[in-house]
């Protein structure tokens, strides 16, 4: 039961950032629209993959049931490294101006 609860404070983390900005009246909403439509295909493609990943590594190795150790190192760690190098090929671009 406690890994269904992780599952749904993670979901609510997620929503949270999404809609927040929206709510708390930060911009009228049609900068963020912008910005989703602005995805490339490659990034959306990423962005899938990472979550089939997680989602995946987690149904196989349940980290609730004592599995964490390895999750992390199996699961987590291959994408905090994989995104952390797509945001540092992305400072180095952005200031070459490529």
């Amino acid at each position: 039961m406690s890994g269904l609860q992780e599952i749904l404070i993670i979901v609510l983390i997620v929503m949270a950032i999404i809609f927040l900005p929206r709510i708390s009246g930060r911009g009228s909403g049609t900068s963020s629209r912008k910005a989703l439509l602005t995805i490339s295909g490659w990034l959306r493609l990423a962005i899938v993959v990472t979550v089939i990943w997680l989602i995946g590594w987690a149904a196989y190795l349940r980290p609730w049931n004592g599995e964490m150790l390895s999750f992390t190192l199996v699961g987590l760690v291959p994408v905090i490294l994989g995104w952390g190098a797509l945001w540092i090929i992305a400072g180095f671009r952005k200031k070459q101006g490529v």
